[in-house]
């Protein structure tokens, strides 16, 4: 990619509101918005703009606020399935408290150790940031200087940021990604190649 060292990408990472169902381990399933959840969306994107296109995770607590968004504005919207939610196998649907009851020392090592430890059925943690990973990439390469909104999902925007930060990903439990939270990453594009710079984390956003 031959660009200018004044060439930036500005992405705001727009985590999802509250939800449907309480809290519960969601992943893979299509759980709807709460009428918080999209209250709590917009609000956090009436506080920001200048975007050029909508970018989402094709679940419809993402999708569907995103769809609405770019229809109202105009731009145009792409569904990327690379930046779904981690798959939680037998853990999904279930309530948060009840699996840290009845599974408390395989949680736990989740948790403590998440690229050793897997959920009975689930997605392994470095399989899930490769193909996030991948999505971001694409993003960069697809739509250099450009300003995206990308609506998606909390371990999404964990796994990324411990990838571009160089955070261990034993660390990804102690980043707080509230719902609605909006974290700015530009992006520096110059003769050493792509450069990540976190701008901000949840200035303005909401608590769970």
């Amino acid at each position: 990619m031959n660009v200018s060292s004044e060439l930036i990408t500005t992405i705001d990472l727009l985590r999802h509101g509250a939800c449907e169902g309480g809290e519960i381990y969601r992943g893979s399933i299509d759980v709807a918005l709460s009428s918080e959840g999209w209250q709590q969306m917009h609000a956090a994107v009436d506080r920001l703009g200048g975007w050029q296109r909508v970018v989402a995770s094709p679940l419809i607590r993402c999708h569907k606020f995103a769809e609405q968004y770019a229809d109202n504005t105009g731009l145009p919207l792409i569904a990327d399935a690379r930046f779904r939610e981690i798959d939680f196998g037998q853990w999904e649907g279930r309530e948060v408290k009840e699996v840290w009851q009845s599974e408390p020392d395989l949680i736990q090592a989740y948790y403590d150790d998440p690229a050793s430890v897997t959920p009975p059925g689930g997605e392994a943690i470095l399989h899930a940031q490769s193909r996030i990973v991948d999505g971001w990439e694409a993003l960069l390469d697809n739509y250099t200087g450009e300003r995206i909104l990308l609506v998606i999902h909390s371990g999404v925007v964990r796994l990324l940021l411990a990838h571009l930060l160089k955070m261990p990903l034993k660390s990804i439990s102690t980043l707080d990604v509230p719902y609605a939270c909006v974290t700015r990453l530009k992006v520096f594009h110059n003769h050493e190649g792509n450069i990540p710079v976190l701008s901000s984390h949840n200035p303005l956003g909401f608590r769970d």
